[in-house]
Order: C-alpha cells, then sequence, then structure tokens
C-alpha cells in the first residue's frame, strides 16, 4: 500500500463536477493499494497516516500529528500509484490490487483512520474519474509504502 500524504490548508474533491468531499486543514491523502495487500498494510497505513507529525509546534519543528492540531483528513483511491518502472514511456499499472479486492482495503484504511481520529474521514469515490483541488502547505508531501516497514519486520 503507497500513499502520497500532502499536508493541505484546504482539499477539495468532485465528481461529474459535484463536490464530492472537502477538508479544510489537514491532509490530503492518495492511496495506492497493491496486489498482495492485506489487513496488516492497511492497519499499518492508517496508524502511520494518524501518527504522522508534519505540522509544526510552536517552535516552528514538525513535531505534531494531525489530531494535535485538530486537523481533517481526505482520502482518495488512486490507482496509479502503483507502477512499474516504465521500459518505455507509458506506466505498466500491473501491481495494482484488482478493484474488487483493492475497494475493501481502501474502504478499511477509511474506517480506521475515522476510527482512531474519533472524526469522520472526508473521501472520493473509489473508481471514479475526479478532479482533485487543494492548496498544499508548506509545500509538505511525503511518500510512505507500507511494504517499506513490513518487509524489514520480517
Amino acid at each position: 500500500m503507497k500513499a502520497v500524504v500532502q499536508r493541505v490548508s484546504r482539499a477539495s474533491v468532485k465528481v461529474g463536477g459535484e463536490a464530492v468531499g472537502s477538508v479544510g486543514r489537514g491532509f490530503l491523502v492518495l492511496l495506492g493499494v497493491e496486489r498482495g495487500d492485506g489487513r496488516r498494510h492497511a492497519d499499518y497505513m492508517a496508524d502511520k497516516l494518524v501518527k504522522l507529525r508534519i505540522f509544526e509546534d510552536d517552535g516552528g519543528k514538525m513535531n505534531l500529528n494531525i489530531g494535535q492540531v485538530d486537523g481533517s483528513m481526505l482520502i482518495i483511491s488512486q490507482f496509479t500509484l502503483i507502477t512499474d518502472r516504465p521500459v518505455g514511456n507509458r506506466p505498466y499499472f500491473g501491481g495494482a490490487e484488482e478493484p474488487e479486492k483493492a475497494r475493501p482495503l481502501y474502504d478499511y484504511v477509511c474506517e480506521r483512520v475515522e476510527a482512531l481520529m474519533k472524526k469522520p474521514v472526508e473521501k472520493g469515490v473509489f473508481g471514479a474519474h475526479m478532479e482533485v483541488e487543494l492548496v498544499n502547505d508548506g509545500p509538505v508531501t511525503i511518500v510512505i509504502d507500507s511494504r517499506d516497514r513490513i518487509e524489514a519486520e520480517e
């Protein structure tokens, strides 16, 4: 499971011109599910998203997590994060999980984040063509790969 986490002042997502999710201060998370990912990867990702300390404290140091700043999270499924290095100029998405297996894991990550944060998570529409707008705060962008940590533990 891979995530691109952007610290935002605000972010929103539209499907067919209609707003389906938006947040103020917080995270925009683009989440991709890889073949073979399971609950272990989803639990790791949810925990990491909630604990990620990329908000400044009073001293200007990135030391606070999203809960400590009363932030919100918008999580959008994005299978295009799961690409193999292209030999040519066209990316290959063969490492992305099939939608019928990826969707339950995406939903589970959103549910786990909601439970950990004790507040609702905004979402995109799984599998839809979406228009995403954001104001990146910093800019701060972090990439998280659940397999880096899980495989290191094995």
